[in-house]
């Protein structure tokens, strides 16, 4: 079982991300794009990344991108996210 600290922690970086490239996860849930349980998954898929701190720095200096970081494990979500 993950802990509650890398798992709050990564949850932050998938909305980070999510929000980085547009993409506001709460409206695509109420809009019915997004399963609550596809959340969780992402944040799962995210605790097995090698880079979450190299992660951070990108979001802190890309307040806005187009595309992931290359290595993000979720880029296929926030590509049909995106539309």
């Amino acid at each position: 079982m993950q802990n509650q600290d890398v798992m709050k922690r990564h949850a932050a970086l998938v909305d980070r991300m999510a929000n980085t490239l547009g993409i506001d996860l709460e409206e695509s849930a109420m809009r019915g794009d997004l399963d609550i349980e596809e959340i969780g998954d992402a944040v799962l898929r995210c605790t097995g990344c090698t880079n979450p701190d190299h992660c951070g720095q990108w979001l802190n200096e890309n307040p806005t991108a187009d595309n992931a970081v290359g290595y993000c494990r979720n880029t296929a979500l926030f590509e049909r996210l995106k539309g």
